[in-house]
C-alpha cells in the first residue's frame, strides 16, 4: 500500500487536494489516484473537504486528512503553571490552556489528565479521543531505564518507570522531554536555529540547562543528561563562589534577585526582576550595570559547552535570557571574545512565547502524523 501512504503523506504536507492534483503530485495515473482516494476514504483516513471553484467546468471535490483520527495534547509543566494544547495531524492551531499548579506535589497522572481535559475542552474535542501526549518538564528521562533524572522541582512524579507508568495510567502514549530540548526544537524550526549547522541553547531561569542541536537533531546523550551543566561543581574562582557550589548558582533566579539588590535595584522576587530586565536600559544605569555583571556569569557558565562543542551559535533562552534580550547577548558575546579563547556568536531566542510548549507541539505533530501514516499498512490486511 505504498501508493496509499504516498497519497496520505501528500495530503498531510499540502492540505486538501483533488484527485487530479494527487495524481499530478504523486506521478501516478488519474485512475490510480482515484483508487487511492477510494481506499483512504473507506478507511476513514480522509474525507471530502470542499470543492475547488474558479475554474472552467464543474467544481472538483477536494479531499483532506481527517483531523480526528490521530489527536494528541502537548503539555508544558513548570513548578508554577501547566500549559496544554491539542495537536492534530493537520497542524491546525488550537487554543492554549494555562492553569496554575497550585499544589506542587500533586500526582503526575492527575496533573497530566487535568491538562488533557482542559486542552480538549478548549479545542472542542473529546478527551477520550486523545491518543498521545508530549510533555515538557524540568528534568530528563533515561531512555535505557525509564528513570526520571535531574528532577529538583518534580515532587509527585514517579522516579522509576516514569514514561511507562504514566502511559498505563492515562491510557495514551506519553513522550517526556526536557524543557530546554523542546525549546531548542522550536528554535530550530521557528527561530534563529533554522539557518545554522549547529547551535547550543542556554536556558536560564529558576536553574540552568542546555540543549545541543547538531545538524537538526537534539543530542540527548546516553542517559538523557546531555547539557545538564548546571550540576557541575563551581570552581573557587567562579562568580558562584559567594552564592553557591554549582555552576547553575552563577545565574539561578534567586541569585539574580540578590545580585539586582546589590546593584541598588528594588525587586521583591524573580517575576519583578524579569519585568525590570525588559525595560529601557537608557532609563536605568543600574540595570545596565546589572547586565554588565551578569554577562561574565553567563559566559562562565557557557564555557564547558563552548569548549567541547564549539557551536556556530549560542542562543540565550528561558525567562532571564528572553527578558534580558539583545543587550545581554551582546555583552556575553563581547565578554567571551575578550576573556576566553572562544568567540561564538551569541543571540537571544527568537521563539520567546511559550517555547517549550511550541517544541512539544512540534514533537507531537511528528508523532501523530507518523501514527496515521503507519495505519495505512492495515489497509492491506
Amino acid at each position: 500500500m505504498l501508493n496509499d501512504r504516498k497519497a496520505l503523506a501528500l495530503l498531510i504536507e499540502h492540505g486538501p487536494l483533488t484527485k487530479n492534483e494527487l495524481a499530478r503530485r504523486s506521478g501516478l495515473s488519474k485512475p490510480t489516484a482515484a483508487e487511492m482516494v477510494r481506499r483512504l476514504e473507506e478507511a476513514e483516513l480522509i474525507s471530502v473537504d470542499g470543492e475547488q471553484t474558479g475554474r472552467r467546468g464543474p467544481a472538483a471535490v477536494t479531499y483532506g486528512v481527517r483531523a480526528d483520527r490521530e489527536v494528541g495534547v502537548a503539555i508544558d509543566v513548570t513548578p508554577s503553571v501547566v500549559r496544554s494544547v491539542v495537536v492534530d495531524v493537520t497542524g491546525r492551531e488550537y487554543p492554549v490552556h494555562a492553569e496554575p499548579l497550585i499544589a506542587n506535589g500533586t500526582s503526575a497522572g492527575v496533573v497530566l489528565q487535568n491538562a488533557i481535559d482542559a486542552a480538549s475542552a478548549a479545542a472542542g474535542v473529546l478527551s477520550s479521543a486523545i491518543t498521545a501526549v508530549s510533555v515538557g518538564i524540568q528534568a530528563a528521562v533515561d531512555p535505557r531505564t525509564d528513570e526520571l533524572l535531574y528532577n529538583d522541582f518534580m515532587p509527585g512524579w514517579p522516579r522509576q518507570r516514569v514514561r511507562s507508568s504514566l502511559s498505563e495510567e492515562l491510557g495514551v502514549d506519553v513522550v517526556i522531554e526536557n524543557d530546554a530540548n523542546l525549546a531548542a526544537v522550536a528554535e530550530r524550526s521557528l527561530g534563529g536555529g533554522a539557518d545554522v549547522s549547529s547551535f547550543a541553547l542556554l536556558w536560564i531561569g529558576e536553574g540552568l540547562g542546555v540543549a545541543v542541536d547538531i545538524g537538526g537533531r537534539i543530542h540527548r546523550g546516553a542517559t538523557g543528561g546531555a547539557g545538564e551543566i548546571g550540576y557541575l561543581a563551581a570552581s573557587p574562582h567562579m562568580h558562584a563562589a559567594d552564592s553557591g557550589e554549582l555552576v547553575q548558582d552563577l545565574v539561578a533566579a534567586a541569585v539574580l534577585v540578590d545580585l539586582a539588590r546589590d546593584h541598588g535595584l528594588s525587586v521583591d522576587g524573580y517575576p519583578e526582576l524579569l519585568a525590570l530586565l525588559g525595560s529601557d536600559l537608557a532609563a536605568s544605569p543600574r540595570l545596565a550595570d546589572l547586565l554588565d555583571d551578569l554577562a561574565p556569569r553567563v559566559g562562565t557558565a557557557m564555557l564547558p559547552l563552548v569548549a567541547v562543542l564549539d557551536p556556530e551559535l549560542v542562543v540565550l533562552a528561558g525567562p532571564t535570557g528572553s527578558f534580558a534580550g539583545v543587550p545581554l547577548a551582546q555583552r556575553v558575546e563581547r565578554w567571551m571574545a575578550d576573556n576566553t579563547r572562544w568567540s561564538p556568536r551569541v543571540a537571544t531566542a527568537l521563539v520567546d512565547d511559550a517555547p517549550v510548549l511550541r517544541g512539544a507541539r512540534l514533537v507531537l505533530l511528528d508523532t501523530v502524523r507518523a501514527a496515521i501514516l503507519d495505519s495505512v499498512a492495515a489497509l492491506g490486511t
